[in-house]
């Protein structure tokens, strides 16, 4: 068993690093363009002050859309616009095009959700005293909801994992691909066993990260 570690060791390293490539991009792009529309989605909402019902039911039902999708699917009905942006269908850079439309609805969802937190008197008062909307976003939403936020993004990031581990069985690369490729076809208990382990141990990392940065900006 250790020799089939050691033997693995530049395989995994290679995948290791490709996982946290296609998470980072993806998890980048699901952040500037995920939270301003999750803050769209609510600001828009019956009630808000910039209530708009079409811009809602139209955001909503695509943001609903995308999510109704398994990831599988997504990622292979994707293949054509992956090609047609990166010019190749494999290797993390590829995957990367699938995840972050996963990742976008996803995000902006918790988003949502993270601001529905907020007391409404607190929004209501930011109103009365003549706030502009760009500064009750600014000054009011996003530092209220930032220990939600930053959850959200733990999550994100975490299911992102899970998805770029899917991205290897159409060659995406990572961790997931080398499970596949090395412990599955070949039937390597040891490969599946060691990256299984690295990707515990990477979630347990984000998620205490995550719950420490979410308590320490919480002000509540």
């Amino acid at each position: 068993m250790v020799e089939t570690i050691q033997l693995m060791l530049p395989d995994l390293n290679k995948a290791f690093f490709q996982t946290l490539q296609m998470v980072l991009i993806s998890l980048g792009v699901a952040l500037v363009v995920g939270l301003p529309l999750g803050v769209l989605l609510f600001i828009s909402d019956k009630g808000l002050f910039l209530e708009n019902r079409p811009i809602k039911s139209i955001l909503g039902f695509l943001v609903n859309m995308i999510r109704s999708i398994p990831f599988i699917i997504l990622l292979v009905g994707l293949l054509p616009l992956t090609k047609l942006i990166t010019g190749t269908t494999i290797g993390p850079i590829a995957a990367s095009v699938s995840l972050s439309v996963a990742a976008i609805p996803f995000f902006a969802r918790l988003v949502e959700t993270s601001l529905r937190e907020i007391d409404k008197g607190i929004i209501e008062a930011a109103v009365a005293v003549g706030a502009t909307p760009w500064m009750i976003i600014k000054d009011v939403l996003l530092p209220e909801a930032r220990p939600g936020i930053i959850q959200g993004v733990t999550l994100t990031t975490i299911s992102l994992i899970g998805f770029s581990a899917m991205a290897g069985i159409v060659g995406g690369g990572g961790i997931g691909d080398l499970a596949i490729r090395f412990g599955y076809y070949r039937y390597d208990n040891t490969v599946m066993l060691v990256t299984i382990v690295v990707l515990i141990c990477l979630v347990q990392i984000i998620q205490l990260s995550g719950d420490a940065i979410s308590r320490k900006v919480d002000r509540r």
